[in-house]
């Protein structure tokens, strides 16, 4: 007896029972995995707001979302303000497309469209010899930054004394 001769074999209460059986167990193995695959990531839990500070751009190099330092928090400076990203983890937390922009002084990078070699730099940068058109983008960067996030201090170039905020919270205005 070949295959089609025993489904043609199959009573009516036989196939009712293997419909039955398939859709169980697609609704107890198959489908939470589906539905698993999905769903959106749960949001991660908001830090409270830093307090206000100037920073160096050693200390600012602390806070790259890496390895739980500092909460995990992301501060990026763009034309001399520093901003808390955090927020936006997915795009420069270490696995976002702006990730070696977190913890840095990105005024370079985005003036030039660039986020790697020079443009991204563990050492002060003036930014003396970026051209106007490349100052605009900056600045048009910075202004974004402001809109969207927290402003937490000033990037201080070397022999600047840091702002006193007292209590200050750096929250978005």
């Amino acid at each position: 007896m070949d295959l089609w001769g025993s489904v043609q074999e199959l009573s009516a209460t036989d196939w009712i029972v293997t419909v039955v059986f398939c859709y169980f167990i697609y609704r107890v193995v198959l489908a939470p995995r589906f539905k698993k695959r999905n769903e959106p990531p749960p949001p991660e839990p908001e830090l409270p707001p830093m307090k206000k500070q100037d920073m160096t751009v050693k200390q600012l190099l602390e806070y790259d979302g890496l390895d739980g330092k500092n909460d995990g928090r992301i501060l990026i400076a763009c034309d001399g303000k520093i901003f808390d990203v955090t927020r936006g983890k997915r795009n420069y937390g270490p696995e976002g497309p702006y990730a070696a922009l977190a913890g840095h002084d990105a005024s370079r990078g985005l003036a030039t469209f660039q986020l790697g070699g020079e443009a991204v730099r563990d050492e002060y940068d003036d930014l003396s010899d970026l051209g106007p058109s490349e100052i605009e983008d900056m600045k048009n960067w910075a202004e974004t930054f402001t809109q969207r996030y927290p402003v937490v201090g000033k990037l201080l170039k070397p022999g600047d004394t840091p702002a006193d905020y007292g209590d200050e919270l750096a929250i978005l205005t």
